[in-house]
């Protein structure tokens, strides 16, 4: 058997026949990915940041924290900083990707067991099927806002279950555009994100450059103080908000390897996720700021949704254009963001009877199904209750998976035990319970004193459980924290492989 374990910064993998593609646990689109088909620049993955992180509702972050009483200086710092902090375990977690070429689904075989593993992908399946839906309403939405634009309105349309008829027919077609491309495969993927990043980030400007010049320079948005202060009233609602914007992005920070196992090298998914996430995400912050502030100049009132603002274009090429880039940047996020992981870990559950493509497939149908958009109706629902709720959980996940891989192993795996039963990764029938300890306790910890205020929300008052109501507002450090820390001492005993 070669050595599978040779210097933390080799690229890995399976010696050929190995593991059988079509065994119980693997299938070609769970093994690791060929040394020589890891070919994603440095490019390739700032693109995919910059192509997901411009998308309508990281448009809307800023609004959403404005009119929860910051101001937008304090929106922006917030979002940057909630940036900054989940690259990291973005890092951490993708570094198995280039040096091991597997998904996110088979790295967490080595924490949870090669059958437990599926605790930790399903969760992940039903954030992603969640915002799939989503962000495929927003977009069918947008369509059909610049299209009745375009045609005159829809005004005479019938209606059907309470929507215009045409809006259905909007949403359907966008839904079987994004399965579409990604039915194509990664490959098109990343040739897809290549292009529409510099598309969107032109359009964007675009729209700056715009609203500047019809409000003659910017409106009074900038000069707004804010509602909150920066004493006692500011840090209860920084928090949590904090908190939130973390679990915007902490869906990815686990499933990233599904996309660096495609990277050419550590530098290179190191470089292009620190040059895209961060700097990509403030940067649309501000212009969702900017852009916002010349729309109270030009039309009396802040208009925050980049698509009713396009809808007041005064020519047909101007809303043209701003179908297409709404188009292109609501595909650039939902392919990546919230297909290709529930495909994965759809494949990991059936591994013979489900590969990527009907993963892709199930999980398009099933966010369809869920019709999770409702979320969005109000910021306390959307930033407190949504993202709190995800990134809690998924924070407890990724708690454990970095603990595994970088104290426990110390970034060595053995890539055929990730397939196969009876190895250092099958535990108890398949189970490691030292992790599903970590994660009921670490889950407990950060969402169990949930709360919402009356009548804004599902959960009770005084919290699900009124003593953890103080950590709430920290869902997901908590639960990276204790999640980390707890399977670090359950595992103390264990020894790596070496």
């Amino acid at each position: 058997m070669p050595d599978h374990t040779i210097g933390d910064t080799d690229r890995v993998e399976l010696a050929p026949g190995e593991v059988p593609s079509d065994g119980r646990f693997a299938n070609p689109d769970l093994l690791p990915v060929p040394v020589e088909a890891r070919r994603w620049t440095t490019y390739n993955f700032t693109a995919l940041w910059v192509g997901m992180a411009h998308n309508i509702p990281s448009w809307l972050l800023a609004s959403g924290l404005v009119a929860l009483g910051m101001d937008w200086k304090q929106a922006v710092f917030t979002i940057a900083l909630a940036n900054l902090i989940v690259l990291v375990p973005m890092l951490l977690t993708g570094h198995a990707g280039p040096k091991y070429g597997i998904p996110f689904p088979v790295l967490a075989r080595a924490s949870f067991g090669v059958r437990g593993a599926n605790l930790a992908a399903l969760i992940r399946a039903a954030v992603a099927c969640a915002w799939f839906g989503i962000q495929t309403w927003i977009g069918g939405s947008g369509i059909f806002v610049l299209l009745g634009e375009i045609f005159g309105g829809w005004a005479d349309a019938g209606q059907i279950a309470g929507q215009p008829w045409p809006l259905w027919l909007c949403f359907i077609l966008f839904w079987v555009l994004e399965l579409a491309i990604i039915y194509r495969g990664m490959e098109a993927l990343r040739r897809f994100e290549n292009w529409a990043a510099p598309f969107v980030i032109v359009g964007a400007f675009a729209l700056l450059v715009w609203i500047g010049v019809k409000a003659g320079g910017f409106g009074e948005l900038l000069d707004q103080p804010s509602k909150l202060g920066w004493g006692e009233d500011f840090w209860p609602v920084f928090f949590p908000s904090l908190m939130g914007m973390i679990a915007f992005w902490s869906t990815l920070s686990l499933n990233i390897p599904d996309f660096t196992r495609f990277g050419a090298g550590q530098r290179s998914q190191i470089l292009g996720q620190t040059l895209g996430l961060p700097t990509t995400m403030t940067l649309f912050a501000l212009l969702s700021v900017f852009v916002t502030s010349g729309s109270e100049a030009v039309y009396g009132a802040p208009i925050w949704d980049p698509v009713q603002l396009v809808a007041k274009a005064d020519s047909v090429f101007g809303l043209l254009y701003g179908l297409v880039t709404v188009l292109v940047a609501t595909i650039s996020v939902n392919i990546a963001a919230n297909v290709v992981s529930p495909a994965y870990d759809l494949a990991n559950l059936a591994p013979r009877l489900i590969n990527f493509r009907r993963g892709a497939l199930i999980t398009g149908v099933v966010g369809v199904l869920i019709m999770p958009w409702k979320l969005t109706s109000t910021p306390e629902l959307y930033i407190f209750t949504w993202l709190g709720l995800v990134g809690g959980l998924l924070g407890t996940v990724a708690g454990i998976l970095i603990a595994d891989y970088w104290l426990v192993r110390r970034t060595r795996l053995s890539l055929p035990d990730l397939y196969r039963e009876g190895g250092p990764y099958w535990y108890t029938g398949g189970w490691n319970f030292r992790a599903l300890a970590a994660f009921l306790v670490g889950g407990v910890l950060a969402i169990g004193g949930s709360h919402s205020a009356p009548g804004q929300g599902p959960f009770p008052e005084e919290g699900l459980i009124p003593l953890l109501k103080p950590l709430a507002n920290y869902g997901w450090a908590v639960g990276v924290a204790s999640s980390f820390l707890l399977y670090t001492a359950l595992m103390s005993r264990e020894h790596p492989e070496r």
